[in-house]
Formats: C-alpha cells, sequence, structure tokens
C-alpha cells in the first residue's frame, strides 16, 4: 500500500515541518498541568489516536498524569493501556478521574491473550468458568475506568478437533462471556492476530472473526482490527475495513514490515486514516507499536509522523 511517491512527499513534508509547527507543537510540559482544552486544541487530531501509557516518557516522565497531561496537551483525545486490568483498583480509580478530567478517551485494555493455551475452542468446564471469572473482573474494571472495550484473543487452535466443531465452541463461549458483560455495557472486541509472528492461533482473519461476531448477535462482541497484523495475514485493508464495518469496534495501529509508526513501512496509512474518517468513525485507534527511534527524538518523529498521516 505503501509507494515512492508517497515516502517523498513524506519526506518533502517532515523536512519542511520540522522546525516549524511541529516544533512548536513538541515543547515539553512536564509539571505545566494544561489540559488540551486550556491549550486551545489547535493541533487537536482528526481520529482519537490513542498513545499507549509509557509511550512518551521522555517528554513527561515516567508519572501516568504527567503522561496522560502530555498526550492531550498534543492533541490527543485517547489513551490506552493493555494492562489496566491488572492495576490495583485504587490506580485505575486515579487515572479514570485524570482521563475523565483531561477529556480523553481509555482504549480496550486485554482481558484474556494467552497465546499457549487451547482456552475459547474447547468445552471444557474448567476453562470455561477460568474465561468467565476474567470477564467478570473486567466488567469491574470497565465499571471503575469507564473504559468499555475489553480485548480478547481466543487462544490456540486444536489440531485434534475438527475445524468447524471449534468455530461453534468459540460462539457458544463467547454468548456466555456476552450475557456477563451487556448489562454493563461493556464490548468484547475480538482481535485476529498474524500467523507468521503468532504461530498457532485460532483467530488469524478479519472475515472469520466477522463470521462469529454474526453468529453471536450481541452488541457486547465486536471486532479489534489491528492493521499491522491483518496487513501481514491477508492485506486488503480498506476493503476488509469496508466489508467488516458494522462489527469493528476498534482499531489497532502500526506499520508493517517493523511494527513502527506510520512511514516507516509499505501501509499509506494517511489514506486508511481519511478512509476511517470518512466513514465517521468515532472510537478509538489504539497506537500498539514501537518507534522507530529512541528517547526524545523517537517521541518527535511519532507525533510528526501522525500529524503528517492526519494531514488529509
Amino acid at each position: 500500500m505503501g509507494n515512492r511517491n508517497g515516502r517523498s512527499t513524506r519526506r518533502d513534508f517532515l523536512k519542511s515541518a520540522a522546525l516549524g509547527t511541529a516544533a512548536v507543537s513538541l515543547s515539553p510540559i512536564r509539571g505545566s498541568g494544561l489540559a488540551k482544552s486550556e491549550s486551545g486544541g489547535s493541533d487537536s487530531f482528526k481520529l482519537k489516536y490513542a498513545p499507549g501509557l509509557g509511550m512518551f516518557e521522555a517528554h513527561a516522565g515516567k508519572a501516568p498524569a504527567d503522561q496522560l497531561k502530555f498526550i492531550a496537551d498534543q492533541g490527543f483525545a485517547a489513551w490506552f493501556d493493555n494492562g489496566l486490568m491488572g492495576r490495583p483498583a485504587a490506580e485505575q480509580e486515579t487515572l479514570a478521574r485524570e482521563s475523565a478530567r483531561l477529556g480523553l478517551t481509555i482504549g480496550p485494555f486485554v482481558v484474556y491473550a494467552d497465546f499457549k493455551v487451547k482456552s475459547f475452542v474447547t468445552r471444557d468446564v474448567a476453562v470455561r468458568d477460568m474465561l468467565a471469572g476474567r470477564f467478570k473482573t473486567a466488567v469491574e474494571t470497565s465499571r471503575r475506568t469507564g473504559c468499555k472495550w475489553a480485548l480478547a484473543v481466543p487462544g490456540r487452535f486444536d489440531e485434534s478437533l475438527d475445524w468447524d466443531y471449534q468455530t461453534a465452541n468459540v460462539v457458544e463461549n463467547l454468548k456466555a462471556f456476552a450475557g456477563l458483560c451487556e448489562p454493563s455495557g461493556l464490548i468484547i472486541v475480538l482481535e485476529p492476530l498474524n500467523p507468521k509472528d503468532h504461530p498457532g492461533l485460532f483467530l488469524t482473519k478479519m472475515a472469520q472473526t466477522y463470521q462469529i461476531c454474526r453468529a453471536v448477535k450481541s452488541p457486547s462482541v465486536k471486532i479489534l482490527d489491528d492493521m499491522y497484523h491483518q496487513q501481514i495475514t491477508e492485506g486488503n485493508i480498506i476493503p476488509n475495513i469496508d466489508a467488516c464495518w458494522d462489527e469493528i469496534a476498534a482499531f489497532h495501529v502500526g506499520d508493517s514490515p517493523g511494527r513502527k509508526e506510520p512511514g516507516t513501512g509499505e501501509m499509506n496509512y494517511r489514506n486508511i486514516f481519511k478512509h476511517i474518517h470518512g466513514k465517521g468513525y468515532q472510537g478509538v485507534l489504539c497506537l500498539e507499536h514501537g518507534k522507530s527511534k529512541a528517547g526524545i527524538e523517537g517521541e518527535k518523529t511519532l507525533l510528526e509522523a501522525y500529524r503528517f498521516a492526519d494531514n488529509f
């Protein structure tokens, strides 16, 4: 999806912008206490890109509250933490209060992602009880934080069981877990992962995930489209977004190859973001990727990349 002209355009843009608006917007704010609404919001993004906690430590320091302030001051409207469910309840509540004060949406947290276990594909009562316990904890996490999405990876496939039986088991398990989540409005977002990085997993493709969501028929079971994974698995990022649109509840961003910020690989994220924005998407796009450079420079480069990709 990337092309030579696109990369050249991005280089030209960065040369002209690096000493201009980007430099102004990247001034450190540690200790300033400024919220997004107080800083004018002139550099706000068109979409709800959600940096992860820790992504801007070089600018903001290690304190989560300072990181959230920096995220808001840079024009972001969301953030995420895969490990949010594992934080102490008091810390969850503190992060939620600061997030609300800054007007930030909290993106999906992980409720279950064990890549070694045959879990959702089985009828094992003990496994279902274990998973049910995880989703009950996720409901409590959602209640404390206001986050409405819990990410689930359905585990490994079973080589000894016909694939259609496994699919039926996944559907039936998800119906049970959806019943736990529906009263609170918590949405389980299923993430298909690529088989190159994570061989042996049951869920790998968008169409497969769409089929499962349609079979479960619950507002609490939707798709998380990790575009890095799907570029590796099957490509066709925009056509698959369109085909699965009514079941997509969240996105993960990462360029391929390398899983770094947009502009470091072959994906044309500027066109992808334009397409998603044109469809009226109001949800989050988690920045679940690394940085091509370390330290302050890496954080500046990441911000420049998103300002460029969002400039459509």
